[in-house]
């Protein structure tokens, strides 16, 4: 029960004492201790009608006991209102404002590197622990506090602000925002963490509910969902199945219709972004008769929106499907991607479509060598066996 409701609440209660206290490291210790207190407390006395006010005001009581003993946060306590010391832990909800979207522009602020901007907001807003994170990205338990602290730091020493961009600047911090997630999302999804792309798809969720007439992430929620629905299908016998081998039977057609709702509401909210775009193409491949003409179609305005040499990689596999494999190649063979290795798997499979076998046994050893999860090592492998 406290494990369901730590996932629910713990964004909102976390805000909140960002919100209270102005300080990330003082917010994150007052919420643990409210959890740890609302076990203890709840398995004897039951849960109270609304345990996220309840932990609320019990970390802001611990946040004020943080900075009395804190010298150095002593001139914020005459910002705070203490509670009175026999004042019941209850409170109306509707008097815990949501204050997860700026939780949001605070974690993916543009002053903070990628890493640290991806990893605030698994931590803020997912809540998940330093060690999840950690083994989410490869990376030592030491290695990922550290890179916490540092973002910790950035914040108190470049005075980023908590709270909702001026009315200019929300466009582009909105964009930081979705990059995020989607980066979180690919990360989930191409290395097969089904928990890391299933926590991805849950704070765009969020996102989605604290911004309903955005288009774009309401675009980006859709895409994650109808690429999510193939994940079952993705892998046979612990190999990458490519789409058109994809068993459908498999795909989870809720999410598809899911997907496609939300891609009809961004479209209705004037939606034409990247994530939309890219949204509307996974929508076709969901086609049993994908419309591969409209498909390249996309890609052309998705490379308008991005300029992106990936898009155009993807681009020219659609092209593969409506001119054929030389017509695809010749695009493949002007993009300089050559640290990519779905650049080299595409242009294997391209080569190989043409009966280039040596050609294509190079590209696929190339890839091979980029390539990053066993799933695709034993596909290209066997493609390499079937030269």
């Amino acid at each position: 029960m406290l494990e369901e409701i730590f996932r629910d609440q713990w964004a909102r209660v976390f805000a909140a004492l960002v919100s209270y206290t102005g300080d990330v490291d003082v917010a994150e210790e007052a919420a643990q201790e409210a959890f740890a207190v609302a076990a203890e407390r709840w398995a004897r006395d039951g849960v109270p009608d609304n345990p996220g006010a309840w932990l609320v005001v019990t970390g802001r009581r611990r946040a004020i006991d943080r900075l009395r003993r804190d010298r150095t946060h002593a001139d914020k306590l005459r910002l705070l209102d203490r509670p009175e010391p026999g004042e019941e832990v209850t409170m109306d909800e509707s008097a815990v404002p949501d204050e997860r979207l700026e939780l949001f522009f605070l974690c993916c602020h543009p002053a903070l590197a990628n890493e640290a901007q991806v990893a605030l907001t698994l931590r803020a807003l997912g809540g998940l622990s330093t060690a999840e994170i950690a083994r989410a990205f490869l990376v030592s338990e030491e290695t990922m506090k550290r890179r916490l602290s540092r973002a910790r730091d950035k914040i108190r020493a470049a005075g980023i602000p908590f709270g909702i961009p001026r009315e200019h600047l929300l466009p582009a911090r909105l964009e930081a925002v979705l990059s995020v997630l989607y980066l979180i999302f690919n990360q989930g999804y191409g290395d097969g963490r089904a928990d890391l792309a299933a926590e991805a798809v849950r704070l765009a969720r969020i996102l989605v509910e604290l911004v309903p007439g955005e288009p774009e992430s309401a675009g980006l929620l859709a895409l994650m969902l109808l690429h999510d629905s193939r994940r079952a299908a993705r892998v046979r016998d612990g190999e990458i199945v490519l789409l058109h081998e994809q068993d459908r039977g498999l795909w989870d057609a809720a999410r598809i219709e899911e997907g496609q709702a939300l891609l009809d509401r961004a479209l209705a909210l004037g939606g034409r972004g990247a994530y939309v775009v890219q949204a509307a193409i996974a929508a076709l491949q969901t086609e049993e008769r994908i419309d591969w003409p409209a498909v390249a179609a996309l890609y052309d305005r998705l490379r308008e929106l991005t300029g992106s040499a990936v898009v155009e990689l993807n681009r020219a596999v659609a092209v593969a499907e409506v001119e054929g494999p030389r017509a695809a190649l010749a695009i493949v063979d002007a993009l300089d991607l050559d640290g990519y290795r779905y650049f080299h798997s595409t242009r294997a499979e391209l080569l190989r479509r043409l009966d280039d076998a040596e050609g294509a046994r190079a590209a696929y050893r190339r890839a091979l060598d980029l390539s990053t999860t066993e799933a695709e090592r034993r596909f290209l492998t066997r493609r390499l066996g079937d030269l």
